[in-house]
Protein backbone atom coordinates (compact mmCIF):
# COMPACT_ATOMS: atom_id res chain seq x y z
CA UNK A 1 0.00 0.00 0.00
CA UNK A 2 1.07 3.07 -1.08
CA UNK A 3 0.00 6.96 -0.97
CA UNK A 4 -1.37 8.01 -4.28
CA UNK A 5 -1.05 11.83 -3.51
CA UNK A 6 -1.96 14.35 -1.07
CA UNK A 7 -5.72 14.95 -2.31
CA UNK A 8 -6.21 18.40 -0.52
CA UNK A 9 -5.81 20.53 2.42
CA UNK A 10 -9.32 21.34 5.14
CA UNK A 11 -9.03 24.88 6.83
CA UNK A 12 -11.79 25.26 9.22
CA UNK A 13 -12.69 29.10 8.92
CA UNK A 14 -15.35 31.20 10.48
CA UNK A 15 -16.29 33.49 8.15
CA UNK A 16 -16.19 31.78 4.73
CA UNK A 17 -16.67 34.66 1.90
CA UNK A 18 -13.18 36.11 3.78
CA UNK A 19 -11.41 33.10 3.12
CA UNK A 20 -12.58 32.44 -0.42
CA UNK A 21 -11.60 36.27 -0.89
CA UNK A 22 -8.17 35.72 0.44
CA UNK A 23 -7.41 32.34 -1.37
CA UNK A 24 -8.94 33.79 -4.82
CA UNK A 25 -6.30 36.95 -4.51
CA UNK A 26 -3.45 33.78 -4.90
CA UNK A 27 -5.35 33.32 -8.17
CA UNK A 28 -6.70 29.94 -6.81
CA UNK A 29 -10.41 29.17 -8.34
CA UNK A 30 -13.72 27.56 -6.77
CA UNK A 31 -13.96 24.00 -8.26
CA UNK A 32 -17.05 23.39 -5.64
CA UNK A 33 -19.25 24.43 -3.36
CA UNK A 34 -22.14 22.41 -0.99
CA UNK A 35 -23.78 22.10 1.97
CA UNK A 36 -22.89 18.87 3.81
CA UNK A 37 -24.78 16.48 6.50
CA UNK A 38 -26.07 13.19 7.38
CA UNK A 39 -24.95 9.87 8.92
CA UNK A 40 -22.25 9.70 6.88
CA UNK A 41 -20.73 12.95 7.60
CA UNK A 42 -21.22 12.17 11.33
CA UNK A 43 -19.75 8.86 11.46
CA UNK A 44 -16.31 10.41 9.30
CA UNK A 45 -15.68 13.22 12.37
CA UNK A 46 -16.69 11.16 15.20
CA UNK A 47 -19.81 13.93 15.87
CA UNK A 48 -23.05 14.42 15.86
CA UNK A 49 -25.11 16.58 13.86
CA UNK A 50 -22.20 17.97 11.84
CA UNK A 51 -23.34 20.72 9.30
CA UNK A 52 -21.16 22.46 7.45
CA UNK A 53 -20.66 24.40 4.33
CA UNK A 54 -17.66 24.25 1.96
CA UNK A 55 -16.06 25.55 -0.95
CA UNK A 56 -13.12 23.60 -2.74
CA UNK A 57 -10.43 25.85 -4.35
CA UNK A 58 -7.59 24.54 -6.82
CA UNK A 59 -4.62 25.78 -7.39
CA UNK A 60 -3.79 27.61 -11.03
CA UNK A 61 -1.87 24.68 -12.04
CA UNK A 62 -4.59 22.40 -11.47
CA UNK A 63 -2.70 20.02 -8.95
CA UNK A 64 -3.46 21.42 -5.62
CA UNK A 65 -7.04 21.71 -3.55
CA UNK A 66 -7.92 23.43 -0.30
CA UNK A 67 -11.62 22.54 1.10
CA UNK A 68 -12.60 25.54 2.99
CA UNK A 69 -14.81 24.45 5.91
CA UNK A 70 -17.45 26.48 7.96
CA UNK A 71 -18.95 24.66 11.00
CA UNK A 72 -22.79 25.87 11.34
CA UNK A 73 -22.94 22.40 13.98
CA UNK A 74 -21.53 21.92 16.06
CA UNK A 75 -20.18 25.13 17.01
CA UNK A 76 -16.61 26.18 16.10
CA UNK A 77 -14.21 25.59 19.28
CA UNK A 78 -11.04 27.77 19.76
CA UNK A 79 -8.06 27.24 19.65
CA UNK A 80 -5.93 28.55 22.92
CA UNK A 81 -3.82 30.56 22.39
CA UNK A 82 -5.61 31.84 19.52
CA UNK A 83 -3.73 32.21 17.04
CA UNK A 84 -1.51 29.19 17.79
CA UNK A 85 1.85 30.42 17.63
CA UNK A 86 4.03 29.20 14.80
CA UNK A 87 6.06 26.31 17.14
CA UNK A 88 2.53 24.80 18.35
CA UNK A 89 2.34 21.13 17.42
CA UNK A 90 0.25 19.93 14.84
CA UNK A 91 -0.51 21.22 11.19
CA UNK A 92 0.89 24.63 11.17
CA UNK A 93 1.55 26.10 7.81
CA UNK A 94 0.27 25.70 4.39
CA UNK A 95 2.87 26.68 1.61
CA UNK A 96 1.95 28.48 -1.79
CA UNK A 97 4.22 29.26 -4.75
CA UNK A 98 3.91 32.33 -6.19
CA UNK A 99 5.26 33.88 -9.04
CA UNK A 100 5.75 37.73 -7.48
CA UNK A 101 5.86 37.67 -3.84
CA UNK A 102 5.48 41.25 -3.08
CA UNK A 103 2.08 41.65 -5.41
CA UNK A 104 0.58 37.98 -3.69
CA UNK A 105 1.99 39.90 -0.55
CA UNK A 106 0.04 42.99 -1.02
CA UNK A 107 -3.26 41.24 -2.56
CA UNK A 108 -3.82 39.18 1.14
CA UNK A 109 -3.22 41.99 3.14
CA UNK A 110 -5.77 44.14 1.08
CA UNK A 111 -8.13 41.29 2.27
CA UNK A 112 -7.15 41.26 5.86
CA UNK A 113 -3.37 38.81 5.50
CA UNK A 114 -0.91 40.41 8.00
CA UNK A 115 2.29 39.99 7.61
CA UNK A 116 3.88 37.10 10.63
CA UNK A 117 7.37 38.62 10.05
CA UNK A 118 9.54 39.63 7.19
CA UNK A 119 10.39 39.26 4.28
CA UNK A 120 13.31 36.55 3.87
CA UNK A 121 15.35 35.21 1.36
CA UNK A 122 16.94 31.88 2.04
CA UNK A 123 19.89 31.23 -0.01
CA UNK A 124 19.93 31.97 -3.99
CA UNK A 125 16.99 30.09 -4.20
CA UNK A 126 13.55 31.55 -2.20
CA UNK A 127 11.90 34.89 -1.21
CA UNK A 128 9.42 33.83 1.38
CA UNK A 129 7.35 35.11 4.33
CA UNK A 130 4.58 33.92 6.31
CA UNK A 131 1.19 35.38 6.64
CA UNK A 132 -1.74 34.80 9.05
CA UNK A 133 -4.53 34.20 7.29
CA UNK A 134 -8.05 33.39 7.75
CA UNK A 135 -9.13 31.83 10.64
CA UNK A 136 -5.50 32.59 12.32
CA UNK A 137 -3.67 30.17 9.82
CA UNK A 138 -0.35 30.80 8.95
CA UNK A 139 -0.15 30.93 5.00
CA UNK A 140 3.37 30.95 3.81
CA UNK A 141 4.18 32.54 0.35
CA UNK A 142 7.48 31.45 -2.01
CA UNK A 143 8.57 32.80 -5.14
CA UNK A 144 11.27 31.24 -6.50
CA UNK A 145 14.38 32.76 -7.41
CA UNK A 146 16.66 31.03 -9.12
CA UNK A 147 18.36 31.73 -12.15
CA UNK A 148 18.34 28.10 -12.98
CA UNK A 149 14.53 26.98 -12.05
CA UNK A 150 15.40 22.96 -12.85
CA UNK A 151 17.18 22.48 -9.53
Amino acid sequence: MTIKRLDHTVLVVEDLEAAVAFFSALGMTVEGEGQLSGDWIDRVNGMDGVRVHIVLLRTPDGNGRLELTRFQSPELVAQTPSPAPPNALGLRSVMFEVDDLGAALDAVQRRGGVLMGDVAQYEDQYRLCYVRGPGGAIVALAEDIRQDRSS
